[in-house]
């Protein structure tokens, strides 16, 4: 048995602006419109499919695996936006990246809250 990830949805007050926040943090091609979707691609065929709801958005957590050249891309695109970020999920260490595994990551905010998170190690791989 095959079992993959094929999509998500993300659910969000204002789906062009936060698509189109992760496609241009992330540098991936612009959103394309799927039903009442916003979709943004993912390399592994994964998408994130941006819906729109009214009201409270609960916060999720995503977090994507990048090579170690994209990781300096996507950051300075999240220091050029003046953006806050942390070394870790519970926020508790504000400017700093992490070098976990032998790597890097950040955490990030989105437009709705949604916790981001870019790694260029999976969490377990080795290092420290």
């Amino acid at each position: 048995m095959t079992i993959e990830l094929n999509h998500t949805i993300v659910w969000c007050n204002d789906k062009q602006k936060s698509a189109a926040f992760l496609a241009e943090i992330l540098g991936r091609p612009e959103p394309e419109p799927f039903y009442h979707f916003l979709v943004v691609e993912m390399d592994n065929g994964v998408s994130l499919d941006f819906m729109e709801k009214t009201g409270k958005v609960a916060q999720q957590h995503y977090a994507f695996l990048i090579g170690e050249g994209d990781f300096d891309a996507v950051f300075a695109r999240i220091t050029e936006r003046g953006l806050a970020y942390w070394a870790d999920p519970g926020k508790q260490r504000p400017g700093e990246i992490n070098r976990n595994d032998g790597g890097r990551g950040v955490y990030f905010d989105d437009p709705n809250g949604h916790l981001l998170e870019v790694l260029t190690r999976p969490y377990g791989s080795g290092g420290n």
